[in-house]
């Protein structure tokens, strides 16, 4: 892959363990409630929340704005709904100061010194740059599906984050702990490289894949990924 000259990254689940942040938060909040089963099931809710933008049974709307409407439905069906505004709000910032994995930033640090990197996320612009400040991740820039009026994988995505980066697809790398993310990439003629995260939902009977076959590269870490990559 020498003619590689950029890596935009998944980030959630990929560069950041969001359930072990969001449970932190959500034990802090919300004292009494089984936090690892309540971020999990906010969780459950961020695709099919998105999948309604998708499909245009909505406009354009933030994963912010995503977090806080699933947040509520969530909280009215665990008759939670005395939940103060101001304990809602801090609820959904959770998911801007999510921690790296522990190798992160230190594989990004290399794969730096030799790429552009960026972020490619459904997370939207603001949600970004607070989590890469508090986790100091070192991104040259943030690229966002709000950028594109699109969520991934819609292909929107891909093209334009190739197209910002002015570097023709095959020339970028996606980098993603989920399979699915890394084929919808494929399919618009980037380049792909899959990580195993097995700790993202917790204790799970099913955990990923250890590899992705159709990806060009598949690691268990970022600095492997640096390593494979001569950074």
């Amino acid at each position: 892959m020498d003619d590689i000259r950029a890596l935009v990254f998944d980030v959630f689940g990929t560069v950041v363990d969001w359930r072990s942040g969001v449970a932190r938060d959500v034990r802090r909040l919300l004292p009494g409630v089984d936090a690892e089963a309540f971020a999990d099931a906010w969780r459950g809710r961020y695709v099919p929340s998105m999948e309604r933008v998708r499909r245009g049974e909505l406009p354009w709307t933030s994963l912010d704005e995503l977090h806080r409407a699933s947040l509520d439905e969530l909280l009215a069906e665990l008759g939670l709904p005395d939940v103060s505004e101001s304990v809602r709000t801090e609820l959904v910032l959770a998911w801007h100061r999510l921690d790296p994995w522990p190798d992160s930033v230190g594989g990004l640090t290399r794969l730096k010194a030799r790429y552009v990197i960026a972020s490619l996320s459904n997370g939207n612009v603001a949600l970004l740059v607070d989590m890469a400040k508090h986790g100091r991740l070192p991104w040259d820039t943030v690229l966002s599906a709000e950028l594109f009026g699109h969520y991934k994988p819609d292909p929107e995505v891909y093209d334009g984050a190739a197209r910002l980066l002015g570097l023709p697809p095959e020339r970028v790398l996606m980098v993603a702990a989920h399979t699915s993310d890394l084929a919808a990439a494929r399919a618009r003629g980037l380049r792909t490289a899959y990580v195993h995260r097995p700790g993202e939902h917790g204790p799970v009977t099913a955990p990923p894949p250890k590899t992705d076959p159709e990806a060009d590269v598949s690691v268990a870490s970022l600095p492997e990924l640096a390593t494979h990559l001569g950074a």
